[in-house]
């Protein structure tokens, strides 16, 4: 049986806004579905809270609260949250949805990852964690199966301020820890209580399991897991896997000590020592080298070698021969210069100066590929690199996340001396245009103001309204102050003031009555007519045309003073059979119901609607005439 199919929620339409298409998962706490926002016309995903928490005023509460602290919270690792409601039974939050999929499905179908790839998964994960930290929250349910991987490789970690908001619920008060055993500090284990370095426990218990392709402890049941979380250390990763570099054990074990004022203080911190891990780790992607070939880093330098080849002293060529001194006789003699002394100096001389030119050249390195790294990260990567660093005006972007580089100048690759700055560009995002304030304005000056702020106007409905004057703007859609692409088309609703209400068939005094207490100046007319006595047969303006509140109205009447019978019996032919009926009173009845009430009995119905209540307001024949079966009972709602 397909699940998504016979899920209730599935095809609904939540607070008339999020079509909900099909289910994505179900978890202890939530089901999270994929949606459609019909208002901003975007796929987002809804997270539904389980019954059994919607339906506890104290969760709902935390909820909604814990909502507006998670949607302040701008960060290009954090699963954005857009909005949180309730529609009757359910409360949901609606979230930035990201195709991809969790950290738990990717260790399922790898095992345990590099060293150097697990800290590229943990950096941006420690500075989601770190934007939290600065801003005051704490996750309190770092693991896997909350960190999402897209398909381009982005990182991103959800479900901020759940555990806290569920934390005000029934269950904590029963004794149930929130969190999930297997990454709970000692302190969330012994007090419940969690901080910012609770979160950094856990973030060590992660980078442990990433390396190592389990978690540190293992035990029958989740007591048993929690006491060694509370008792015992936890043991270096590589004690398990022995090829994991002491960068990685030194991480995890500062991150997990047992007492929190050992750990580093957030994970701001712990992002910092993560980003110096991996920058000293060895890259595994160059190609491997043979044994006979020394290793890249203890290779000399090309200049430090071309300084010895120029210091060290030349030996005697191997064809030298020392001669025993012979006796000459004493004779006068020119100066002859020692060749081979002249020819040594000269090259001395020579290897000197180009040794002191090389070393006068600056230092060139290349421009590290900083695109798509959070600014952040990228400004220490250059730094750490031998650069300066300088931040150019954002730009906006339709496809990368704010705060993440979308170009350097100089681009990747480029060869450059040693300190020179690199420029990074970060993007802002997709650009938004606030929709503005137009209530109160005629058609014209609302679609003047939509055009300056970028946007275009969509569709123009009149709604009537006794609120606001006529031919003014009542509300947008999207409303304002919302957030919308640039270029979007919004929708304007005007109003159109009063609509006269259809008082056509009413007794008289019922009409002038209704029609005053709207707000309308009211004349009576009465005329000789063959219609019922004392009931409307005409009135000005006509039916459901637009009018202002206070316009003149001018309402017909048959004329007064006949009775029904003897306008009955002069208007039908006589029979002595006709059967009468006393009609009975249904004001303030449903309409429906009246109507069927009334049929029963053998009458005819004729519904007029005056506003939008569903409720009968007025009826003719009033209530407990005798009238013939079959006659006609007005109603009006």
């Amino acid at each position: 049986m397909d699940t998504t199919t016979a899920d209730p929620l599935v095809g609904r339409l939540l607070d008339g806004r999020y079509r909900i298409e099909s289910r994505i998962a179900r978890g202890g706490m939530a089901t999270v579905y994929l949606a459609l926002d019909v208002r901003l016309d975007r796929t987002v995903a809804l997270k539904v809270m389980h019954r059994s928490l919607a339906e506890d005023p104290a969760f709902v509460r935390r909820f909604i609260g814990e909502a507006k602290s998670v949607a302040s919270l701008s960060h290009p690792n954090v699963v954005h949250v857009f909005d949180q409601g309730t529609d009757n039974d359910v409360v949901y939050l609606s979230m930035e949805y990201v195709p991809g999929r969790t950290l738990r499905d990717i260790l399922r179908e790898r095992g345990r990852l590099p060293a150097r790839e697990a800290l590229e998964i943990m950096i941006p994960v420690l500075a989601a964690l770190g934007a939290a930290h600065q801003a005051g929250m704490v996750h309190r349910d770092v693991k896997p199966e909350n960190v999402l991987m897209t398909d381009d490789g982005r990182v991103k970690v959800v479900d901020f301020g759940l555990a806290r908001a569920i934390e005000a619920t029934n269950q904590t008060r029963t004794g149930v820890m929130i969190g999930t055993i297997g990454y709970m500090a000692p302190e969330q284990v012994m007090t419940g209580a969690a901080d910012v370095r609770s979160d950094v426990y856990a973030a060590g218990i992660m980078l442990f399991e990433l390396v190592t392709g389990q978690q540190p402890y293992d035990g029958e049941t989740p007591m048993s897991v929690a006491y060694r979380h509370v008792h015992d250390t936890v043991p270096a990763p590589s004690s398990v896997i022995p090829d994991v570099p002491p960068l990685v054990d030194t991480l995890v074990a500062h991150a997990t000590a047992r007492e929190p004022q050992d750990r580093p203080a957030d994970a701001t911190a712990m992002l910092v020592a993560s980003v110096d891990a991996h920058r000293m780790l060895p890259r595994m992607t160059n190609p491997p080298m043979s044994h006979s070939q020394p290793d890249a880093h203890s290779q000399p330098h090309a200049r430090t070698a071309v300084f010895a080849a120029a210091s060290v002293p030349q030996a005697a060529p191997a064809h030298t021969l020392i001669q025993p001194k012979v006796e000459v006789p004493r004779q006068r003699r020119g100066f002859r210069p020692n060749w081979f002394l002249v020819t040594l100096a000269a090259v001395m001389v020579v290897a000197v100066g180009l040794t002191g030119w090389f070393f006068a050249q600056p230092e060139l390195i290349a421009v590290p590929n900083l695109v798509g790294k959070n600014v952040t990260v990228a400004e220490k990567n250059a730094i750490n690199n031998g650069f300066q660093v300088k931040k150019a005006e954002g730009q906006y972007n339709e496809d990368v996340a704010e705060g993440v580089v979308i170009s350097t100048d100089p681009v990747a690759a480029t060869e450059v001396e040693k300190g020179t700055t690199i420029t990074l560009v970060p993007s802002l995002g997709p650009k938004r245009v606030v929709v503005p304030n137009v209530e109160g304005m005629t058609e014209n000056d609302a679609r003047a103001a939509i055009a300056q702020a970028g946007l275009t106007v969509g569709s123009v409905k009149r709604l009537a309204n006794t609120e606001v004057e006529r031919d003014k703007v009542i509300r947008t859609s999207p409303q304002v102050g919302e957030k919308v692409k640039e270029a979007a088309k919004i929708s304007i609703f005007v109003s159109a003031g009063m609509v006269m209400p259809d008082v056509m068939g009413m007794p008289k005094d019922e009409a002038a009555g209704y029609l005053g207490g709207q707000g309308f100046q009211v004349q009576v007319n009465e005329v000789d007519d063959d219609a019922e006595p004392c009931t409307v047969i005409a009135q000005a303006p006509k039916a459901k045309s637009e009018v202002d509140r206070g316009a003149q109205v001018m309402v017909t009447v048959a004329r007064c003073g006949g009775d029904f019978l003897d306008w009955f019996r002069g208007d039908n032919e006589a029979r002595d059979d006709q059967q009468f009926g006393v009609v009975p009173g249904v004001i303030g009845k449903d309409i429906k119901d009246a109507k069927a009430e009334l049929e029963a009995m053998g009458f005819q119905v004729r519904v007029q609607r005056l506003g939008n209540r569903g409720v009968v307001q007025f009826q003719r024949p009033l209530p407990n005439s005798e009238r013939p079966t079959g006659t006609t009972v007005f109603l009006w709602h």
